[in-house]
Parts: structure tokens; C-alpha cells; sequence
């Protein structure tokens, strides 16, 4: 990849805009912009660079105002924080979306097979695709849910897929996330805000729409009852959770009750919610807590963010949940590691959407590698997320690496590793200043009648100079994602 500090492009802010040998989204390796950009920078260069700052400045007053947040907790306290925002757009060709699109679709619809397997005919596991153990042994794995048979025999209805693009050019998938995933609402708020931003490059720039998602949604959930008029409800743990401004916000879009496990109550085999008229029955439960805090009588014991018995009554068919529980083990990176297994097995078909290379510590030969050549390495957590519970060889210290060294000879089934990929990057503002950021790409799926993927996702940024986490708990922002027609 050419670094260049004269690169001959229209908008004359990125005259002094390095590469640094990154894929850069933007800008093309002959230092030209690339076509799905030409009209966006023309119309940022005609615009002026302290106006396009003075946006920017807009754009963050924007999301102060309409109260986009999150919460992190550290040390065993709570910071409600605004999600960082650039609003220097990423665009992703036509065709790169065309591929992507149908490698998602795909994905899912193995990923869901898979799970129908598993708490079912576990043949996947008698053929010997996947060892029965690595299955088994993922905290993801509810034994409870063996047997189910989810409505229309779906399991995971909302999943969040994570891209990346590495200096090849090419897109990877990095994790599955079918469990609780979440980051939707920023999607629909950073639209907003680019709309009222830029609202003449909107009007020129044929870019698909994604505000139909709640609408969508909701279609998707009561497609799941059986019922005329299904009554549709989101569960969410509570205020102090980190992702409960999207319960809210998806709620409210969708013009259904939000609800705590407090709200409802289980009678003669259905579930009820309380209303200030009395009992009201609840059909279909889009839940935003995790598997094992669903149900006391069940799961975890000591609940109080679930429902006594609702677990029951999901099994009789008298209730609908989504994502179904279970879908969890799907989650596990060391899982991960075998969708394109699962792929070929079910569908009989070669990956659109390659993994990203993966050695799993519980086999010898790639314990040994990646022991060996840890300072090179990405090693993650199985069951971690949000940038928790990992190690990036190449940016830890001795004393960090001798560390997880450590634990993953303790526990190796809990680890898995990568070779560092070199994310691709997007111009971002910083300190009044153009500079490249690495980037991931969390397009959402809705499982329902039919497959649909949202056009584009959230674009997560790793604003620190230097930095390939891209989670907003450890830093990130994120952009607005075009999708052209």
C-alpha cells in the first residue's frame, strides 16, 4: 500500500492524509479517492473544512440532546456516556454489499441449523464434524433446551455478524453474536443525525434506507404467534443495564410495552403482564437478558431480572421468545471456529464470507504455536465480549503475555487465537484534524418469514491512534454506513 502525503484527490483536507500501508476505504493505493466517495468528498470540499468541523460539533450536540448513551461500569459503578459519533460517512460499494449480503444470509441459515441440531438430532456430533465436547462444554450450551422446538423452528430471529476488512481487501467474519446483540439504535440515530447534518448530500446520493428497521422488527416478532393480534413486548434487565437506552428506544419504535421481570407473571400456563386495567396476556417476548437470568426455576436461582415459570410455558408453545434460549453456544468463539464446517455439513456450499484464520487452544499443535508466538497474537476469551477478556499480542507487555500464557494452559478450552489483521481504515475527525481510524462492520439479520439484512449496520471506530478495539465500553465510536443502490 503507497503512503503518500500529496495525494491527488478533490477534497483538499486529506492533502496531508497518511495511509500508513493500511486498506484505506476511502482512499485507493494510487492515492485517488475511490468512486463510491467521489460525490461525498466533492461536495465536503465545497463545503469547507471548518464548516464541515462546525457539523461535526452539531452532530455531537445532537446526540447529547436526543440522549443516545450507553453505560459503562467500573468498578462496580455505573457512567452513563455518549456514544462517540464521526460524521464522516464509510460507503460501501454495491457489489461488496451484494456479497456480503447473501454470505450473511447464508451464515445465519446454517448457524440456525446448527442449532436445531444440537438441542435435537445432534447429528452434526454423531458425523464427527464438531467434537461432541466442544460443544458440551460451552457455558452457551443449556441442556435445559434440549428437545425445544422454537416456532417455525427458528432459533436465532435478531443477530449482530462482525466484519472486518483486512489489508487484502477482503471482508472476514470475526464473531457471531445470536444471543442478546445489540447497537441497532445507534444505527438508526447516527442516520438521523447525518440526515439533519447533511441534508443536501442525502438529497444527491441514493443511499438505502435503514429507519424501516423497527417496523421490520416488529413484523418479524409477531410472525412467531400464532395469534391475529399478538400482544408483543421487550424485556429488559433494567436502567442500569448498558444497551437499556436501545431497549427503550425499540420499544418506542415499535410501539410495544417495555417491561421488567417485575411486569410479568406467569398464570394457567401463559404469561400475563401488568397493567393499570389488570392482567393483559403477552404473546411474543423480544428478551434483552441473557439466557441464564430467563428464568429462576430453571436457570440461575438467584434471578430477579426474569420470570418464575417462563420457562415452562415457552416449552408448552403458549409464548414466543426471541432470540430462543440457547442460542448462546452459538456465541463461543471456539464454536465460531466451526461455522464454515457447519456450512459445508448443511448446506452443502463454500463460504462466501471466510472466517477470520483461528487457532483453538484446546488442540496441542495450535496451543504450542500460539504459546510461542504470542506477542504476535490476538487471544480471546471463548465466552467473552465487548473487548473483555482479551490480549493483542502485539501492543501487551511481557508481564501481560506471561500472563495469559498462564491461563490458557490452565484452561485451554477457553481460549482461542488469531493473527493480528490489519482493519481497515476510514478519514475521521480528530483534534480538527483528517486522520485514518481501523473499523469494523456489525450488519444486522432478522430471521423471520424471509432473511433480511439491514443495509450497512453500525461502522465501530477505534479512535485511539493505533487501536484495533473498536467496542464504544473501551473507547470506540462509530459512523454512519452507506449502502448505495
Amino acid at each position: 500500500m503507497k503512503t503518500s502525503s500529496t495525494l491527488p484527490v478533490t477534497w483538499e483536507f486529506l492533502n496531508k492524509y497518511s495511509m500508513d500501508n493500511f486498506y484505506d476505504e476511502m482512499v485507493g493505493a494510487s492515492g485517488q479517492v475511490r468512486p463510491c466517495y467521489e460525490h461525498l468528498t466533492n461536495r465536503l470540499s465545497g463545503l469547507g473544512f471548518e464548516e464541515v468541523v462546525g457539523r461535526q460539533h452539531a452532530a455531537d450536540r445532537a446526540f447529547v440532546s436526543m440522549g443516545i448513551t450507553f453505560n459503562v461500569y467500573r468498578d462496580g459503578e455505573g457512567l452513563e456516556k455518549i456514544f462517540p459519533f464521526d460524521i464522516i460517512p464509510r460507503i460501501i460499494p454495491v457489489k461488496e454489499w451484494e456479497q456480503i449480503d447473501q454470505g450473511l444470509k447464508q451464515r445465519i441459515t446454517a448457524l440456525n441449523l446448527f442449532l436445531q441440531d444440537i438441542y435435537g438430532a445432534q447429528k452434526i456430533l454423531k458425523d464427527g464434524v464438531i467434537p461432541s465436547d466442544i460443544v458440551f462444554s460451552s457455558v452457551g450450551y443449556l441442556k435445559q433446551c434440549e428437545g425445544l422446538k422454537p416456532a417455525h423452528n427458528t432459533w436465532a430471529h435478531i443477530s449482530g455478524i462482525d466484519l472486518i476488512k483486512h489489508s487484502d481487501g477482503i471482508n472476514y467474519v470475526l464473531e457471531d453474536n445470536l444471543r442478546v446483540p445489540s447497537g441497532v439504535s445507534y444505527v438508526l440515530g447516527n442516520r438521523d443525525i447525518m440526515k439533519r447534518t447533511f441534508p443536501e448530500i442525502f438529497e444527491q446520493m441514493d443511499v438505502r434506507p435503514v429507519t424501516d428497521y423497527p417496523l421490520r422488527l416488529l413484523e418479524m416478532l409477531e410472525h412467531l404467534s400464532s395469534r391475529e393480534k399478538p400482544t408483543v413486548v421487550v424485556l429488559t434487565p433494567g436502567i442500569y443495564n448498558s444497551a437499556y437506552f436501545e431497549h427503550s428506544f425499540l420499544a418506542q419504535q415499535m410501539g410495544v410495552e417495555l417491561v421488567e421481570g417485575r411486569d410479568l407473571i406467569v398464570q394457567d400456563n401463559f404469561v400475563w403482564m401488568r397493567t393499570t386495567q389488570g392482567l393483559k396476556r403477552v404473546d411474543v417476548i423480544y428478551r434483552r437478558v441473557d439466557d441464564v437470568f430467563l428464568d429462576p426455576h430453571h436457570f440461575n436461582p438467584d434471578s430477579v431480572l426474569g420470570v418464575p415459570g417462563i420457562f415452562d410455558v415457552y416449552r408448552r408453545g403458549n409464548v414466543a421468545l426471541a432470540n430462543a434460549p440457547g442460542t448462546g453456544v452459538a456465541d463461543d468463539k471456539v464454536i465460531y471456529a466451526f461455522v464454515p464446517k457447519m456450512i459445508k455439513y448443511y448446506l452443502n456450499e463454500d463460504p462466501i464470507l471466510p472466517n477470520v484464520p483461528t487457532y483453538l487452544c484446546w488442540d496441542q499443535k495450535d496451543r504450542e504455536y500460539v504459546l510461542e508466538n504470542i506477542g504476535k497474537m490476538v487471544v480471546k476469551a471463548a465466552d467473552q465480549s465487548g473487548g473483555y477478556g482479551m490480549l493483542i499480542g502485539t501492543q501487551a507487555t511481557k508481564k501481560e503475555q506471561a500472563a495469559f500464557k498462564v491461563k490458557i494452559r490452565k484452561f485451554p478450552r477457553g481460549y482461542i487465537a488469531q493473527p493480528t489483521m490489519a482493519l481497515s481504515r476510514v478519514p475521521t475527525i480528530i483534534d480538527k484534524r483528517i486522520k485514518g481510524r481501523h473499523v469494523d462492520l456489525r450488519p444486522y439479520v432478522l430471521y423471520g418469514k424471509d432473511i433480511y439484512v439491514m443495509p450497512g449496520g453500525l461502522t465501530r471506530v477505534a479512535l485511539r491512534q493505533g487501536s484495533l478495539v473498536v467496542n464504544s465500553s473501551q473507547g470506540g465510536g462509530s459512523k454512519d454506513t452507506w449502502v448505495l443502490r
